[in-house]
């Protein structure tokens, strides 16, 4: 499951830097994550360092639009870090 920014981001820039994918960007109006780059920081910690570091309760949820199960997110992962 790749995760989602709500529409309740303050905008801190604190889930950015912690991104290990490089999934987070700013959008429009407020952080946005890229549902392709998204492991949910499988392969890389224990939990989403994004949900870990934001200030603001339920602001980084699971994205129902990209329902992923723990094997597909690894396996983005390894792709993503050129290890297929």
């Amino acid at each position: 499951m790749a995760l989602l920014i709500t529409t309740k981001c303050i905008n801190c820039d604190m889930c950015d830097p912690e991104c290990p994918n490089e999934a987070i960007t700013m959008g429009d109006e407020f952080y946005e994550i890229n549902p392709d780059r998204c492991t949910e920081c499988k392969g890389h910690y224990d939990k989403p360092t994004c949900q870990s570091v934001c200030p603001i309760t339920n602001c980084i949820i699971t994205d129902p639009e990209h329902i992923e199960s723990d094997d597909e997110l690894l396996e983005k992962f390894v792709t993503l870090q050129g290890l297929a």
